[in-house]
């Protein structure tokens, strides 16, 4: 532990924290290309997968009592800027229900997809659905997804927190002008819940675009018309319907079989 790496940040008007504020929303962090994580797991494996931050804020108990992972953290700093907070700076711009005292700030980067398949996001916009499924993804081998405009933030705080050390593994991308689909010409799966074949019967191409839909109204109705195959899971008729995370690491598992 070094603390002459650290500048001390001690008024609620400095204008890092003002930045932290600010980051909470998507509004900024996309006109800032800058996002937040307040999880020194998900940071410590960023950082051995190459993504290093651009700043570092850390509450003086929170350097105390994990002086090993700060050691490694402070040796990954390069040129970012460390900084000492208070646990009340910390509270001040952190949406967690129990700070962690440290953050860390990220630039935005563009990761592009490889040739691999894909997992198609329509309408998703439950943050803890959007960062399960990344889990899932990584779990089952899929390192592509892409979402459409009407999915939730892939920087929303909630994302990142669900996905944990998913986030910085996977190429993602957010298909803003809904026009990926003719740049792409994979195979096309969308999932149903009552049309389409039984999952445990399903053969896959090698390579495809697996579509999920949004948790309310599932995939729409212009994707639907558009597929290759349509999914099924075959499930007990007393349930309606999977949540949209469940549903996924099903046919991502078996998809990768």
């Amino acid at each position: 532990m070094n603390l002459d790496m650290y500048q001390r940040i001690s008024s609620p008007d400095n204008g890092q924290i003002k930045l932290l504020e600010k980051l909470q929303a998507k509004k900024f962090r996309t006109e800032f290309r800058l996002f937040s994580v307040e999880n020194l797991t998900i940071i410590l494996d960023a950082l051995k997968d190459g993504y290093s931050f651009q700043s570092l804020f850390v509450t003086e108990e929170f350097l105390t009592t994990h002086q090993e992972q700060m050691a490694i953290l402070e040796a990954g700093a390069s040129e970012a800027g460390l900084y000492l907070i208070t646990e009340r700076l910390n509270k001040q711009y952190s949406l967690l229900d129990t700070t962690s005292g440290i953050t860390a700030i990220y630039e935005m980067t563009d990761r592009e997809l490889d040739n691999s398949s894909v997992i198609y996001l329509n309408g998703l916009s439950d943050p803890g659905n959007l960062g399960t499924i990344m889990r899932s993804a990584l779990a089952f081998n899929f390192t592509n997804l892409v979402l459409d405009a009407n999915c939730v933030d892939i920087y929303n705080p909630k994302v990142i927190a669900a996905a944990k050390d998913a986030f910085f593994k996977l190429n993602t991308m957010v298909d803003k002008s809904g026009d990926w689909f003719k740049k792409n010409q994979l195979p096309l799966y969308v999932t149903s819940s009552h049309e389409g074949t039984n999952l445990a019967e399903f053969k896959p191409s090698q390579v495809f675009c697996l579509v999920l839909g949004s948790e309310s109204q599932g995939v729409s109705q212009e994707l639907m018309n558009k597929a290759d195959a349509k999914i099924k899971i075959s499930m007990s008729d007393r349930l309606e319907s999977l949540n949209v995370a469940t549903a996924a690491a099903i046919l991502l598992y078996e998809l990768s079989q």
